[in-house]
């Protein structure tokens, strides 16, 4: 299985920013546009001088209404990268990782590279192969685990998120 590079120190401003966007199961920043279940949040992070827009989407579980998912997507300040990142209820494993499937197609794992008060951060670069897979596909289903052996799928719609993604700023 893949495991995907994650994003690290130099993306400061897009960490806050997804990091806001995650606070309860509502994500916090004005809605600019509606796509399918996704949303285009934008708000200006401490100490940034621009506003910085993501796309988001809230998916709780419909078995497990206590796994809520906020999955955010994003170009960084810079416009050199883009990142997918996904906030997990807290009590996940973390040496597991977020398991990632574009319809049935196994894609890989995403790494958990902190946690905070409201969850554990996962996050990748979104590159252009991973880009296509979201842009053509009808869900992606992100795994998190509860236990080793207790795997928990959660699916969320890609209806709207090619659209989203390219209005983008």
């Amino acid at each position: 299985m893949t495991r995907f590079p994650f994003a690290g120190g130099k993306f400061a401003v897009a960490a806050c920013l997804a990091l806001a966007f995650a606070g309860s199961a509502a994500a916090q920043g004005l809605v600019k546009s509606k796509h399918g279940g996704w949303e285009t949040r934008c708000e200006t992070p401490a100490g940034a001088s621009v506003e910085q827009c993501a796309l988001v989407q809230s998916v709780i579980d419909e078995d497990r209404p206590n796994i809520t998912l906020v999955v955010i997507a994003l170009k960084t300040a810079d416009k050199k990268s883009r990142l997918l990142r996904v906030i997990a209820p807290l009590g996940v494993l973390i040496p597991t990782g977020l398991s990632l499937k574009v319809d049935e197609a196994d894609l890989g794992r995403m790494n958990f590279v902190r946690c905070l008060s409201n969850g554990c951060v996962a996050e990748v670069f979104l590159d252009d192969k991973l880009l296509s897979k979201l842009e053509g596909g009808a869900k992606v289903t992100f795994v998190l685990f509860e236990t080793p052996e207790e795997g928990v799928g959660v699916p969320t719609a890609l209806a709207g998120f090619k659209e989203g993604f390219e209005a983008l700023p």
